[in-house]
C-alpha cells in the first residue's frame, strides 16, 4: 500500500483517573488507553505505523468549537483544589476533572490535528489516534460524557479551514451519540454526521429526544445528520452491516467527502458495561475497510469509548490492521438483522428519503409510526428480561479474534508478453509442474485446437494461481486472458470440484456466461449488464439489469453497496471471482471502487479476469488489489428511476433468501412504495 498509517499516542493522556466516588465515572480508567497501546505493540501493528508525535492544541483550535467563557473555566482546573474539582465538575454531566485533564485534553484534540495534518499533507494514507479523555459528548460551553474538548469536531473543522475541504464525513460508530458534534454541524452541509447509538426509545443516556431518527439537521444542513437509534441491546454484526450498506455506504458515497473522520468507540462491541452489544471485535475491521475507498482512503479514526479491558484492544488491533492494509478475516456468522434493528433502518431511510437520490425509493413509514408503537411492549419485555440480561452480562464471553494472516505474495499478475508487471505485484507464469489431471480436462473440456499450447499455458497457470490462493500463499491475482468466458468457466469448474471452495462469481458486461455450479449454491453468480435476463433461474443465479449497463456510475454503485454486498457478505465466499467483459463499459473509477470494496471478502482473495486487449487497465486494477484507495467519483448525480425500480424489484424477490437484503421489518411495510 502507498504511504503508511499513522500512529498517535501519548502515555501522558493515561495520566489523569477519578479522585473521588462516582458510580458513572468509574469505567472510564487510565488502562483503556495503555492496554489498547500494548495490544497494538504485542501483535506487532505499532512497529509497523509510522509513529507521530502528539501536540497540545492551540486556545485557536479549542476555539473553533468552544466557547471562550468555557475554555479560560477549564484553564483554570489544574489549580483547583479536590473540593473545588468536585464543585466545578457538578455544573456538568457525568463527567469528571482532574489536576491533570485540562493536559490531557489539549494533546487529545492536537493528537487529532496532528493526524488530520499528516493525512491531508500525504505524510500517511491514513491514521488512528490513541487519545484520553474523548470527545464526542462535549458541547460548545460544557463538559459532558467524560469529554472535555470536541477533539473530532474540532478536527473537522480544522481541516476545513486549513485545507480548504468542501465535505467531511464524520462517522460516530461509538455506542453512545454524540451530541456534542451533532449540535456543532446541524446546520452545516459540509460536514455529514453519522451516530448509530443505543438509544431503546429515549432510556438510555444522554436520553435525548433529538437522538431519534427523525433529527435529521437544520436548515441548510437538512439531510446532513443522520441518527440510528438501537432499541434493543444485543444488536451483532449483521445489525451493523445492514445499517453500513443500506444507509451510510450509499449516501456517503453521493455526499463524496474529501476527509474522513471516524469517532471510533468500542463501547459498541461485545462485552462492553455501556453498549451490552453482541458485535465482535473483528466487525471493525469490516467497518473500516468499507470506509477506506472514500476520499481517495483519508481516513482518521479518533479513539471516544471503550470500557471492556479486553474487547476494547481486540476491536483497536481490528481497525489498525485494516488502516494497514491487511485482509479483513471471514465476515462469519452474519444471520440477517433482527426486528428492532430493521425498524430502525426503515424510519432512517424514510426520513432521509427527501435528502438522498439513493434513498429516494425507501419504503414510507406507516402512518402510525413505529418508534413509538412498541414502547408499551417493549417495557414490559423490559422488565421481564432484566434478571435474564443481568445474568447472561456476567457470563458473556468471545473467542479472540482469529489470527489474520497476510500471504507473502499481495497480487500475482498472469500476463501476456510485453504487458509489463506493475511494481508491488509478482508475475507470475504458468507452473512448471501443473497437475497433470489437471491439464488433461483443460483439454478434455475448454481447448479446442489440439496445438493451442498458449491457452493451455494460461489456463493451468490460473488453475496454480487459484490453488495458490486457496493455500494463502497469494492474496488476489489478475489475468489478461484471450478468452474471458473460458477462463471463467475453467475457474468455475475447478473451483465446483475443489470441494473448500466456495465461489462468489461477479460478472460486469453483456457477455451469455454460464450458470453452472449455481444450483448447488457452491458458486453465486452476479452479473451486471444492460440485457433484460430472464427471470432468476434460481437462488444462486442473479442478473441484474441497468438500462445504461455499466456505465452509469449512481446505478451502478448503488447496485453494488445495496445488493452485491449484502450479498457477498451473507453468502462469505472463499474466494471471489471478478470478471470483466470487453463490452462492460464500466469506467476506471468505478471498477477501481468494486475491486477494492469486494475484498473485504474471503479474505481478500479476489482473482480479476479481463480481456488481453484491455492492457491500460493494468495497473489502475493491481493498485486496488494492492489495497491501494480508488479514486473518488465525484458527487453521484440521481441513478435512472427505471434502474432503482429495477433494483428495488430484484432486492425484493432475493429478500427471503438472503436476510442482509431487508430494510424494513417483516410487518412494517412491503418496502417499496413509489
Amino acid at each position: 500500500m502507498k504511504m503508511g498509517t499513522a500512529l498517535i499516542y501519548d502515555e501522558e493522556m493515561s495520566r489523569y483517573k477519578l479522585l473521588w466516588v462516582d458510580p458513572a465515572c468509574k469505567i472510564e480508567v487510565p488502562e483503556r488507553l495503555t492496554v489498547s497501546h500494548e495490544a497494538l505493540i504485542k501483535n506487532g501493528l505499532a512497529d509497523r505505523c509510522v509513529s507521530v508525535p502528539v501536540r497540545e492544541a492551540t486556545d485557536a483550535d479549542i476555539l473553533l468549537v468552544h466557547s471562550e467563557e468555557y475554555l479560560e473555566a477549564v484553564k483554570k482546573t489544574p489549580y483547583m483544589t479536590l473540593e473545588d474539582l468536585k464543585e466545578f465538575t457538578l455544573q456538568y454531566g457525568d463527567v469528571y476533572f482532574h489536576p491533570n485533564i485540562y493536559h490531557c485534553a489539549k494533546l487529545a484534540a492536537g493528537a487529532a490535528l496532528q493526524l488530520v495534518d499528516s493525512v491531508m499533507t500525504g505524510k500517511v494514507r491514513n491514521g488512528m489516534a490513541l487519545v484520553r479523555p474523548p470527545g464526542h459528548h462535549s458541547m460548545r460551553s460544557a463538559a459532558n460524557g467524560f469529554c472535555v474538548f470536541n477533539n473530532v469536531a474540532i478536527a473537522a473543522l480544522y481541516a476545513k479551514q486549513k485545507y480548504g475541504l468542501k465535505r467531511v464525513l464524520i462517522v460516530d460508530w461509538d455506542v453512545h451519540h454524540g451530541q456534542g458534534v451533532q449540535y456543532c454541524f446541524e446546520d452545516d452541509p459540509s460536514v455529514l454526521y453519522f451516530s448509530w447509538h443505543r438509544y431503546e426509545h429515549q432510556k438510555f443516556w444522554p436520553q435525548l429526544r433529538e437522538s431519534d431518527y427523525d433529527s435529521v439537521g437544520k436548515e441548510k444542513g437538512a439531510g446532513f445528520n443522520i441518527n440510528v437509534p438501537w432499541n434493543k441491546v444485543g444488536m451483532k454484526n449483521s445489525d451493523y452491516l445492514s445499517v453500513f450498506f443500506h444507509v451510510l455506504l450509499p449516501v456517503a458515497y453521493e455526499f463524496c467527502p474529501d476527509l474522513v473522520l471516524v469517532c471510533a468507540g468500542f463501547d459498541s462491541a461485545i462485552g462492553d458495561p455501556e453498549g451490552e452489544m453482541c458485535a465482535s471485535p473483528d466487525i471493525f475491521a469490516h467497518l473500516t475497510h468499507l470506509l477506506m475507498n472514500l476520499a481517495g482512503g483519508k481516513l482518521c479514526a479518533v479513539l471516544e469509548g471503550g470500557y471492556n479491558l479486553t474487547s476494547l484492544p481486540q476491536s483497536v488491533c481490528q481497525t489498525v490492521q485494516t488502516l494497514l492494509g491487511d485482509p479483513a478475516p471471514r465476515p462469519a456468522n452474519l444471520d440477517g438483522p433482527c426486528e428492532s434493528a430493521l425498524e430502525s433502518l426503515h424510519c432512517v431511510r424514510s426520513a432521509h428519503r427527501q435528502y438522498w437520490s439513493c434513498l429516494k425509493h425507501a419504503a414510507e413509514l406507516p402512518t402510525s409510526g413505529i418508534s413509538t408503537k412498541r414502547i408499551k411492549l417493549a417495557e414490559e419485555e423490559e422488565r421481564l428480561e432484566k434478571g435474564d440480561e443481568e445474568k447472561s452480562r456476567e457470563e458473556q464471553v468471545w473467542p479472540e479474534p482469529p489470527k489474520r494472516v497476510t500471504p507473502p505474495i499481495r497480487a500475482a499478475l498472469v500476463l501476456p508478453d510485453g504487458v509489463a508487471c506493475p511494481d508491488g505485484c509478482e508475475s507470475f507464469g504458468s507452473s512448471e509442474d501443473s497437475d497433470p489431471d489437471i491439464v488433461n480436462k483443460l483439454r478434455e473440456n475448454f481447448i479446442k485446437e489440439a496445438d493451442d499450447c498458449d491457452a493451455l499455458t494460461t489456463l493451468s497457470g490460473l488453475i496454480s494461481l487459484v490453488e495458490k490462493m486457496e493455500k494463502n500463499e497469494i492474496c488476489s491475482g489478475l489475468a489478461l486472458v484471450r478468452d474471458v468466458s473460458m477462463a471463467m468457466m475453467c475457474v468455475v469448474q475447478h473451483a465446483a470440484t475443489a470441494l473448500s471452495k466456495r465461489l462468489l462469481v461477479v460478472c460486469v458486461g453483456d457477455a451469455a456466461v454460464p450458470s453452472d455450479g449455481t444450483e448447488n449454491g457452491k458458486t453465486v453468480l452476479v452479473q451486471f449488464s444492460s440485457k433484460e435476463s430472464e427471470e432468476q433461474k434460481c437462488k444462486y443465479y442473479i442478473p441484474v439489469c441497468l438500462k445504461k449497463g455499466c456505465s452509469d456510475a449512481s446505478g451502478f454503485m448503488q447496485a453494488v453497496l445495496g445488493l452485491l454486498l449484502p450479498l457477498g457478505y451473507e453468502y462469505d465466499p472463499s474466494l471471489v471471482l471478478l470478471v470483466r467483459m470487453s463490452d462492460s463499459g464500466v469506467c476506471d473509477g468505478v471498477w477501481q471502487q468494486l475491486t477494492g470494496l469486494l475484498q473485504g471478502l474471503a479474505q481478500g482473495h479476489t482473482l480479476v479476469l479481463m480481456q488481453e486487449g484491455e492492457k491500460e487497465l493494468v495497473a489502475p486494477t493491481a493498485s486496488a488489489l494492492l489495497g491501494d484507495a480508488a479514486p473518488s467519483l465525484g458527487q453521484l448525480h440521481s441513478p435512472l428511476p427505471e434502474d432503482v425500480e429495477a433494483l428495488e424489484r430484484l432486492r425484493h424477490r432475493l429478500q427471503g433468501d438472503w436476510k442482509l437484503l431487508q430494510t424494513t421489518a417483516p410487518e412494517t411495510g412491503r418496502g417499496d412504495e413509489h
